[in-house]
């Protein structure tokens, strides 16, 4: 890896706000969703890990999923409640490189899982009978390791072409976290071939899966209606359900951020919108899989009645 070549030591996190009766409200705010992150995603590890009936190939990816999520959250949630209750808002030059390539690494991962997750659900809906026998447990650890490996080698690649640029003057981000934009805007000599790599790394990560998995829908909505009955169609169609809100909610905060016409950007807005898919989406993540699934309901109901007896 090429020397870090820069003029600053640190970044100073500007955060949400400066009032610090408003930071204590945030911070215990941001406890309380990260303390139900936590317990939600590692409840829905443990379900799908000791109840046999979630031993199928839609919970290992809904389990992974779960994983992607904890961590993310965490990458984000403790350094966020430090700089509530902490006068130095300050973050290191090789911790905010960390939290760049980690934030990225994970983030184009669930891109590519819910992709992986996308195509698993057209399998079981197109040819349930030979479901089993396509999506085998080596079909899928091998779509769930590429998921990790492709994101993580073209974050880590993306990584050492922003943090090897100069970044002069000011040294205050005005966000919670290392983000693009902010580290862009302080760089001083942004080359064109940094635009390429950038435009290619959004391309491969964020719209090449979104592309496949609208494809997959297609094909799924085609299928569907091949089904003679209506109760079939709904029954088919809500095994979709959960995984099209997970789609909307995560792929829409981030297509709102990274592209939109620059005109259109307000710096407050985007703040809230960041919060919600580094943040708030991980918690709401074991929701939306739990709440809408009997399986799960059951297999929760079933570890209660183990932990109370």
């Amino acid at each position: 890896m090429e020397k870090f070549n820069h003029t600053v030591s640190e970044f100073i996190l500007v955060g949400f706000t400066r009032d610090p009766v408003m930071q204590l409200v945030l911070f215990v705010l941001f406890l309380v969703v990260y303390f139900v992150t936590v317990v939600g995603n590692i409840t829905l590890i443990v379900l799908i890990y000791i109840d046999s009936r979630l031993h199928t190939p839609m919970y290992f990816f809904i389990g992974n999923l779960s994983f992607l999520d904890l961590w993310y959250s965490t990458v984000y949630a403790p350094k966020i409640m430090v700089t509530c209750v902490s006068e130095d808002k300050s973050i290191s030059f090789a911790g905010c490189a960390a939290q760049f390539f980690f934030s990225g690494g994970l983030a184009y991962s669930e891109c590519y899982l819910l992709a992986a997750m996308a195509y698993d659900r057209y399998k079981a809906i197109s040819n349930p009978l030979l479901y089993a026998q396509v999506m085998t447990r080596k079909v899928c650890v091998s779509l769930v390791a590429a998921s990790y490996l492709g994101a993580f080698v073209i974050c880590g690649i993306f990584t050492c072409e922003t943090f090897t640029m100069t970044f002069c003057g000011d040294n205050v981000i005005d966000d919670f976290f290392c983000d693009l934009p902010p580290l862009v805007k302080l760089a001083c000599d942004v080359k064109a071939s940094y635009h390429i790599l950038l435009y290619f790394v959004l391309a491969s990560n964020v719209l090449t899966p979104i592309v496949f998995i609208l494809a997959s829908y297609i094909f799924i909505i085609v299928a569907i209606l091949r089904i003679h009955s209506t109760e079939g169609q709904l029954k088919a169609f809500s095994t979709c359900s959960s995984h099209l809100i997970s789609v909307t909610l995560y792929f829409g905060s981030i297509l709102y951020i990274y592209y939109r016409p620059s005109s259109s950007y307000s710096l407050e807005q985007d703040k809230i919108v960041s919060l919600f898919y580094t943040v708030v989406f991980p918690m709401l993540n074991p929701m939306i899989y739990s709440l809408r699934n009997k399986d799960v309901k059951e297999a929760l109901r079933k570890l209660f009645k183990m932990s109370a007896s």
